[in-house]
């Protein structure tokens, strides 16, 4: 009775390591990807997508000698009977044609094998069941088959008058499978790959989101010259804000003499300053003295019992004499006092220099 030729061996530990390796980089290159975009970082997403790369190239590598040994062997050349054929859909001129074939060696039994070959739609009716072919395959991978498409004149003559007898359809000889063992270890690479990115960047992905906003330093913009000096706060920011005065003050202190000032006019954002001159007889005031805790209750007392009209806007007039609250509105303006318009009244801050 006649047996199939007997597979070879698969190198097995090769094969789960490689199958092992192949599952993580799929997995570190999908992992690492998903969370470079939501960590919004390119790096990381560059290096998901040159890690698959460079495994390729890896892999290729490391199959040249393999490859070089398949080529090295001398294919057994053998007499193939066509037992079934099915030709598939293309839009090229050479058409992808699946056979079942009856291989045929002179020192093996038969067996059959399945083989795409691809034909000319010139050649295509030339194709029929029952008809003798001249095959190649490797001695070691009997199912790697192949139809030679000129045989040498010593085999075309044996084709010409050739019967070959069929196998037995349970002698088909195909590719050993893998089995479950290869895909279960791919699947683990994976998983265990992508957990690892994940891990690494856990800190990142899962850590604690603050509630509040971070603090940011309040930002300022500082302009001075020779007899006068401006001190803008930033958006969203307004000197009526909880000692944002103070602190404007004091950040200009470090540029100027405060000290010597003739005037000041406090706005929503800005603080406008002129020092007096330094060899005038002229009275001045210490700007550090003004009580600027006061000025946003003077401003709110002025806006809301003015009659300017809406919208409005306001400013803070300081000098050494008096301190005057202005706003003003498309329907005109109004100016006033703190201390009921006596800064001489028990318990007035005001002005500056008392």
């Amino acid at each position: 009775m006649s047996t199939v030729p007997a597979a070879p061996v698969h190198r097995r530990p090769v094969a789960l390591a490689r199958g092992f390796l192949t599952g993580g980089v799929i997995g570190a290159t999908l992992s690492a990807f998903v969370v470079g975009i939501i960590l919004e970082r390119v790096p990381l997403i560059l290096a998901a997508l040159g890690l698959p790369l460079a495994y390729g190239v890896l892999v290729f590598v490391a199959g040249m000698p393999r490859r070089a040994r398949e080529a090295a062997v001398v294919p057994r050349v053998a007499l193939a009977k066509v037992e079934s054929l099915r030709a598939g859909g293309t839009e090229t001129g050479d058409v992808p044609v699946d056979l079942v074939l009856t291989v045929a060696p002179d020192d093996a039994p038969s067996y059959r094998a399945e083989v795409t070959h691809q034909v000319n739609l010139v050649d295509l009716p030339g194709f029929r069941r029952g008809d003798v072919v001249v095959v190649e395959y490797p001695p070691d991978r009997p199912w790697q088959v192949r139809i030679v498409p000129r045989p040498a004149p010593a085999w075309e003559r044996r084709r010409a008058g050739a019967t070959v007898e069929s196998a037995p359809e349970s002698a088909l000889v195909r590719s050993p499978p893998e089995g479950c063992a290869a895909g279960a270890v791919t699947l683990t690479g994976l998983l265990l790959a992508a957990a690892a990115v994940l891990v690494l960047f856990r800190a990142d992905l899962f850590g604690p989101e603050s509630s509040e906003p971070p603090i940011e330093p309040p930002a300022t913009s500082v302009t001075s010259s020779a007899g006068s000096a401006t001190v803008t706060v930033g958006p969203g920011q307004t000197l009526l804000d909880a000692g944002e005065l103070r602190r404007v003050v004091d950040s200009l202190a470090g540029n100027a003499d405060v000290s010597q000032v003739l005037t000041a006019v406090v706005e929503e954002r800005r603080l406008s300053v002129v020092f007096a001159p330094t060899a005038a007889a002229v009275p001045r005031f210490d700007l550090r003295a003004v009580p600027f805790e006061q000025i946003p209750d003077l401003v709110g007392k002025a806006v809301h019992t003015s009659d300017a009209g809406s919208p409005r806007s306001w400013q803070v007039v300081v000098d050494p004499f008096s301190v005057r609250v202005t706003v003003t509105g498309p329907e005109g303006s109004s100016s006033s006092t703190p201390c009921g318009g006596s800064p001489a009244a028990e318990g007035c801050a005001w002005p500056p220099g008392r």
